[in-house]
């Protein structure tokens, strides 16, 4: 199929969700369906298959596809996710990301969306974070605290991090946690100091806390002298 257009009809979206079809692997779905833990649809697509079909669709008027809405299976969250990215102007990107994250039911459809920041939107990312981690669905808050880990090793912004994980005490979602987990490994990787001092005066949920440190501890990042002075904050 030519994925190289500059308007999508409906009848290129039929034809697109075919050409999808045939992509699949039909004897990998359900263990894939079992990972990615997903009420949706699942074809068992290659990602490097997934990736390619996205940045040949990129190259045309991907907003025109975007605009078509595909959904029916899991990987079209992948496709269209992947082109939300490449939208340059944020206030656009955050109309088709919301949705998008409205209809996310898995770690695999957050965890595909790779932000960028810069000088321009660094503010204007930080407070939609801010809006998708209080959100009532479990994946939208797991978004938001995946754009945390973009701020890491940005001036000011650890402190504040850490008072925004201090407050999810009461989470009680495990694909939130997890990602919390991940999000201080990474901090501790990057800025190890101040995660040390975090861990000696957090505010977490045992599972968390417990999760962060084994996090940590699996990661080569970190000093064998730091995994074993990390399981003194284990409960």
């Amino acid at each position: 199929m030519d994925l190289f257009k500059q308007t999508w009809t409906k009848e290129d979206g039929d034809e697109f969700q075919q050409f999808l079809i045939g992509c699949g692997r039909p004897e990998k779905t359900e263990w894939t369906k079992h990972i990615i833990n997903t009420s949706m649809p699942v074809l068992a697509v290659l990602s490097p298959v997934i990736k390619d079909i996205t940045k040949k669709i990129a190259k045309g008027n991907f907003i025109s596809f975007l605009d078509l809405w595909l959904w029916d299976y899991f990987e079209n969250t992948s496709v269209n996710g992947g082109l939300i990215m490449k939208i340059k102007d944020f206030d656009m990107m955050k109309s088709y990301l919301l949705p998008f994250c409205q209809k996310a039911d898995n770690w695999a459809t957050c965890d595909l969306l790779n932000f960028s920041v810069d000088e321009k939107n660094q503010k204007k990312l930080w407070d939609l974070s801010l809006e998708l981690a209080v959100s009532e669905k479990p994946f939208v808050r797991r978004v938001g605290v995946n754009i945390w880990f973009k701020y890491i090793k940005r001036i000011g912004y650890l402190p504040e991090i850490f008072n925004l994980i201090n407050g999810m005490r009461g989470e009680t979602e495990y694909y939130v946690n997890m990602v919390v987990a991940w999000l201080i490994a990474e901090c501790f990787a990057k800025n190890r100091d101040a995660t040390l001092a975090f861990f000696k005066t957090n505010n977490l949920n045992s599972f968390t806390v417990n999760k962060s440190v084994s996090k940590c501890r699996d990661s080569f990042r970190v000093s064998k002298e730091d995994k074993e002075l990390l399981l003194q904050f284990k409960r």
